[in-house]
Formats: C-alpha cells, structure tokens, sequence
C-alpha cells in the first residue's frame, strides 16, 4: 500500500493506493478552480481515476442540495449566516479543502458561527457539513493525458509556467460552468426565452461584450432579443415598456455593476421574469431571479476570465437553435443571405 499526499494551500489530502508510485511531477496550483484540477491530476498520474468503490462517480447530488437550500432560505439567514451562505456558494472548492479556522478567517467570522450554519442546515457537525464537497470535488476529474501539454508548458521557464496556469484556470472554468448548471435548468430557461414576448439583454463594462455577443448570434434563432442599453445611456431607458409576458437576461460577475443590479429590480417591479448569468447563486440578497445559471469567473490575472461565461451563453445558444427548429434554421439562413448580397465578408481575389 503506498500513501500519497497531495497538498493545496494549507490542506492534505492522503489518497491510498496498491499501485507504485511514478516520477512525481512538479505540478503549481493556479487558484480555485484549477487547484483542483492540479489536485485530481497527482492522483491520476498516481493511481488512476479517483473512485468509490463500485467504480463510479462519488456523489455530487447532496452538495448540489446544499447549495440550492443555501439559495432558498438565504433572506431568513441572520447577516452572519448570511455572509457564510455566500461564500460556501461562491467558493465550494476552497471550502471543501480548508479546514475549519482557515474557512471562518476567509470569510471574517468565529468558528461558532460556521457551526450555527452547519446546524441551520440539518448537519450535526460542522464537519459533515463539508463533507459532501469534499466527496463531489474528487468526484469531477480530467482525463490527465489530455493535459500533457499544461506540462510541457510549466516546463518552459517563466512565461511557460505563468501560460500553464492561465490554461487550467481557463479550462477549470469552463468545466466548473457546464457542470453547474444541469440540463433540467437549461431546459427551463430556453422555454421561458422562447415564450417571452421581448426578451432584454442586458451587459455593461466589460460583460456588454458578452450581452452583445449572446445577442447578435441569438437574435437569428430568436428574433424577440433586444440588447439594452442600446445607446450610450442607462439599461433602465429601454425597459421603460418591459412588463409581465417579457424577460430580461442579465449578465453580471463580482463586482457587481449598479446599473445592472439596478435594471434587474426595475425590470422585476415592471413584471418582467428575470435570468441571471453571475458568478454565485447568490448575487444580492433581496434580488429573487427565475433562474440562475452559473459562470466560474477565475482567473491569474486582476481581472475576471470569462471562459466559463462564453461556455454558458455558447450552451444557451445551441439549445435555443435546437428549440427553434426549422423555422430558426431559416431565419440563420436568410441571415446568411443578406450578407452575401452585400458582400459582408471579404473573399480571397481570384
């Protein structure tokens, strides 16, 4: 039996195995998300894929449990508990490997009261209350000859090392956003776009390049998307005639924007359904959406990596083509046509 010992920040994680150890790796984390990811390639170059033993995937199902009655029973939370709430639903990774001291220092509060929020959630202890995290981030693992290129990278000097944790933390996000959000929620979200009778885009900063975007390609399967703002002025302008029957799908990562949290509550009080793309489940506490779906934002340099972000409006728009059936083929078509008409892109001379 051989015991290997893979350690992130200040956590170990002792793995087990009747298999001889190979030539370890220097392998450097790279933040959250792909801290994890370093965590479950040790193991594999090691052992193998990690496993319970049947031979399957160790269960995420509670975690996501967990997360979801986090959401739901946020606005009863004292403001402590509040805090707490956010960031084991922003943070789920950090806070399956940190021990119990190191989470309440993170979040600026006493042990006691991460036990009062184990507690409200049904779990005697604080420490069955990781668990579940614990078991569901070993449970997501990449095929680690897949990423022997990430290697090669980290062994070509300091550029090489700084590009191989840019790519984990790129790949570790847009792994983390299509896992966070099931298909059950995609479906729900494409329905009510699809039964909307406008359904606002909204972005500002660097997250209306993403509303722009989702809008542009979207439109051709869904004619009633509207990007907001449309001029240079505030979102609130053009959801002056939002109501009931309409959506608003708002894009917005920590920090928040104002005026997009403003035009959210605005579009809400007009009768509007409201989808969130954020970061968290959580994004301000007396801001109820429809729907949430979910972005890993990380990223190696000040600001945040909006990989996971593309992969969740890429997911949105396949679907919302795939809903739209014939008649959004014959829509994207015509599209096609008028450009070529008016010589839209550029041909290479004969």
């Amino acid at each position: 039996m051989y015991c290997f010992i893979v350690s992130l920040n200040s956590t170990s994680v002792i793995y087990l195995s009747n298999r001889e150890p190979r030539q370890p790796q220097n392998i450097s984390t790279g933040g959250r998300v792909c801290g994890a990811i370093d965590a479950l390639q040790a193991i594999e170059t090691h052992s193998g894929r990690m496993s319970n033993p049947k031979g399957t995937s160790l269960d995420t199902l509670q975690k996501t449990e967990i997360i979801r009655s986090l959401t739901r029973g946020f606005e009863g939370y004292s403001p402590k508990i509040k805090v707490v709430a956010k960031y084991i639903s922003d943070h789920p990774e950090q806070f399956a490997l940190d021990a119990m001291r190191t989470t309440a220092a993170k979040i600026g509060v006493s042990t006691f009261t991460l036990t009062r929020m184990a507690e409200a959630l049904g779990f005697a202890r604080f420490e069955d209350l990781r668990q579940p995290f614990r078991q569901a981030l070993f449970a997501t693992t990449t095929p680690s000859e897949d990423l022997a290129w990430i290697q090669d990278q980290y062994r070509q000097g300091a550029t090489g090392k700084d590009q191989a944790r840019f790519s984990k933390t790129a790949i570790g996000n847009v792994l983390k956003s299509l896992q966070s959000n099931d298909l059950a929620k995609l479906e729900r979200v494409v329905a009510v776009l699809f039964a909307a009778r406008t359904v606002y885009v909204c972005g500002v900063r660097a997250t209306y390049a993403l509303a722009y975007y989702f809008h542009y390609v979207g439109r051709m399967s869904l004619p009633s998307l509207r990007l907001i703002p449309g001029q240079i002025n505030s979102p609130v302008d053009d959801l002056n005639n939002a109501g009931p029957g309409d959506v608003m799908v708002a894009i917005t990562f920590s920090p928040y924007s104002k005026e997009t949290i403003e035009a959210c509550k605005f579009a809400c009080r007009r009768g509007a359904r409201l989808i969130l793309i954020s970061d968290s489940e959580i994004v301000v506490p007396d801001l109820q959406p429809a729907e949430v779906l979910v972005a890993a934002t990380q990223s190696t340099h000040p600001f945040s990596c909006y990989s996971g972000a593309m992969v969740v409006l890429e997911n949105l728009i396949a679907l919302m083509v795939k809903n739209g059936g014939q008649a959004a083929l014959e829509n994207i078509e015509s599209y096609e046509k008028l450009r070529n008409e008016f010589s839209a892109y550029w041909k290479f001379p004969k």
